[in-house]
């Protein structure tokens, strides 16, 4: 019988509220990169991904918890779990050792597994907290700890949608694709990229790989948007060409964020990013003396202007407290930065990290603070990029980080708020794209122009709240530019911004009094042996068990959903589909789950009788949904089935 395993974060509570390091909480925006932008800040909830990929992967039955509170996981894992794994990072170590605490007292025979950038730390300070350690990519390791057998990649990819609320509305949803772990660049004070040893671990090997993970999110919900999960992702040109390959040829829009470098950009036209569907980049800055060798390429000046012309957004990441800094050339480099329009900004303080060149020169050296010297779980606890550790030569910690708050505050009250920035930079790219002459650039324009469309609720609540007149001013011209171009509001969109108005005045009212500022548990279980799923093992087998010469069939486990997808490629000939519609008869018998059958890719033109296939699923209509090929109308079989049963809706 598979061993149960359990995986989870750390329990919420989390927060600068609740005595934690100022940037440690659920979300990356709001606490970190627009965190001086108050109501106006972009709100979203990262959960840990790696915990949901990881179960995806597993054969044993497995139970992932995202920010439990501590009853919550009191209450699970009284159900008895044979390991439970646990994702951490350092500045959150005091949360994890809680964590185990709860573990060793509520499933005592439990064996425990630390993961997470938090294992950076040595045994010697991890042990007493666990039975094995994670240092590693986290399926594998898994699958050797339970004797599983080896699977090639690329894995499983599970789909994760988070959302993106702005004064509390939902604005977009984004699929998180995990392409690859690890960064050869080996800037000094990377975790990421000494974590792995400065190796590549290419998760998603090709570009049709990465594709592939779009297209189902894509079927799912086509307004999706995407952020791709690859420290450098354009480094690798090989594998990004051929990505955008894919995504020219399916004619579909995509709209991605992704994190690259200057070194790895400067590789690429900036047509070619376009075609790719990025329009988002993470970039780093970091300092204009810092030397790394990943700036090397175009000047970034010129990427970054030639980006925002094109509607492509940018978050800099710049480094305080490099050795060559002061605070007048910080405001040097700051000025510059500001003169190129980033659409968001972060700031952290050049610090050390167990495992990076940067700390072990910093221990060498004695440079480390006396008070994190002498109290380790401090240092910890504060490891976070807002608090200085070292020991500068013209700074003391109180100057460098005023001096990281002013760059902040200097961000805001300079360009404004980033959603305003966004919005400026599409409407750039509007102009830009919408007479090209390349197909794929007018699609995006489109697309822009969409995006643009949708913004209109939010001027109002901007011209009025803004955090300077002159931004105030130039919100207005914002809205009037954008007006002329795409046409003036409807009279539900004026009522949408009267909306707005209540809306950022609630904002306001929860973040003053620190209200609704924790996410709700989110328990996913995969391959558990309760009722919706006891025909898990029947669904997947159906790859096997159906297989023919000419058809082949993908099956994704949407857990979260309760839900079965179920994708048909090739030909499907009508004794095929009884024996698949018999199979798929006894999977919806033994289970309550609802099924998806997607049929966009059977080749039609070679498929003649499918009635054997209806006639097997005519008593679960109910719980059935497709998703047919445009040619629907044209086709008698195609006819039969949508009259049949309903077409899937997002």
């Amino acid at each position: 019988m598979n061993k149960k395993v359990l995986l989870t974060s750390v329990c919420r509570p989390i927060g600068p509220q609740c005595g934690d390091a100022s940037s440690v909480g659920y979300e990356l925006l709001h606490r970190q990169v627009t965190r001086a932008q108050g109501i106006f800040s972009p709100r979203t909830v990262n959960a840990h991904f790696s915990l949901e990929y990881i179960a995806e992967n597993l054969d044993a039955p497995t139970v992932v918890l995202q920010y439990p509170s501590r009853r919550e996981l009191i209450r699970e894992l009284k159900k008895g779990y044979d390991y439970v794994g646990v994702s951490f990072l350092m500045a959150v170590m005091h949360k994890m050792k809680e964590t185990v605490a709860l573990i060793r007292r509520y499933s005592p025979k439990s064996k425990i597994v630390l993961g997470g950038y938090g294992t950076v730390l040595k045994d010697e300070e991890l042990l007493p907290y666990a039975d094995h350690i994670c240092r590693e990519e986290g399926v594998a390791f898994f699958r050797r700890l339970l004797e599983e057998p080896e699977i090639p990649k690329p894995y499983k990819h599970p789909l994760l949608v988070s959302w993106l609320k702005i004064f509390g509305w939902k604005v977009s949803g984004t699929g998180k694709i995990l392409a690859g772990l690890g960064c050869p660049n080996g800037c000094d004070f990377c975790c990421t990229s000494h974590f792995f040893s400065r190796k590549h671990i290419q998760l998603l090997p090709t570009g049709r790989d990465i594709y592939a993970v779009v297209e189902r999110y894509l079927d799912m919900d086509p307004s999706l948007v995407f952020l791709i999960l690859d420290e450098d992702f354009l480094l690798n040109r090989r594998r990004a060409m051929e990505f955008r390959d894919c995504v020219i040829k399916s004619g579909r829009q995509v709209s991605i964020f992704a994190f690259s470098s200057v070194k790895a950009i400067s590789q690429y036209s900036v047509e070619e990013i376009l075609e790719m569907g990025i329009d988002g980049f993470w970039i780093g800055y970091e300092g204009t003396r810092s030397g790394y060798a990943k700036q090397q390429g175009r000047p970034v000046s010129e990427i970054l202007t030639e980006f925002r012309e094109h509607g492509i957004t940018i978050l800099t990441s710049m480094i305080v407290g490099f050795d060559y800094q002061d605070r007048e050339v910080v405001a040097e480099e700051h000025a510059a930065l500001m003169k190129l329009k980033p659409a968001l900004g972060q700031y952290l303080i050049y610090g050390p990290v167990p495992s990076t060149p940067f700390y072990e020169k910093v221990v060498r050296e004695n440079r480390l603070q006396d008070v994190y010297t002498n109290d380790k779980d401090l240092f910890y606890r504060r490891a976070d990029g807002f608090r200085t550790m070292i020991k500068h030569p013209t700074l003391s910690p109180e100057e460098i980080e005023d001096i990281q708050r002013w760059c902040f505050e200097q961000d805001f009250q300079v360009l404004g708020p980033s959603i305003f920035r966004v919005l400026e930079a599409r409407l750039l790219g509007y102009r830009q794209l919408k007479n090209s002459a390349n197909p794929v650039l007018r699609t995006k324009a489109e697309y822009y122009a969409r995006e643009l469309r949708t913004s209109y609720p939010v001027y109002l609540a901007g011209r009025l709240f803004g955090p300077n007149a002159t931004i105030r001013r130039w919100i207005g011209d914002l809205e009037r530019d954008v007006h002329a171009e795409l046409g003036q509001p409807t009279a539900m969109e004026r009522l949408k911004s009267i909306a707005a108005i209540g809306a950022a005045v609630k904002t306001w009212f929860t973040l003053r009094f620190d209200l609704f500022q924790h996410p709700r548990l989110i328990r996913t279980a995969y391959r558990w042996p309760d009722k919706r799923w006891t025909a898990f093992d029947l669904w997947n087998e159906l790859q096997r068990k159906v297989s023919t010469p000419n058809l082949s069939i993908q099956v994704d486990l949407q857990h979260a959903k309760q839900q079965v997808w179920l994708r048909l490629e090739g030909v499907l000939s009508g004794r095929d589909a009884d024996g698949l519609g018999q199979r798929l008869r006894e999977s919806l018998a033994r289970s309550k789950a609802r099924l998806v059958l997607d049929l966009q890719r059977l080749q039609w033109d070679k498929i003649d009788d499918l009635q054997p296939l209806r006639e097997r699923l005519e008593i679960y209509r109910s719980r059935i949904q497709l998703v047919l090929p445009k040619l629907t109308a044209n086709h008698p079989e195609l006819l039969l089935l949508a009259g049949m049963f309903p077409s899937y809706q997002a």
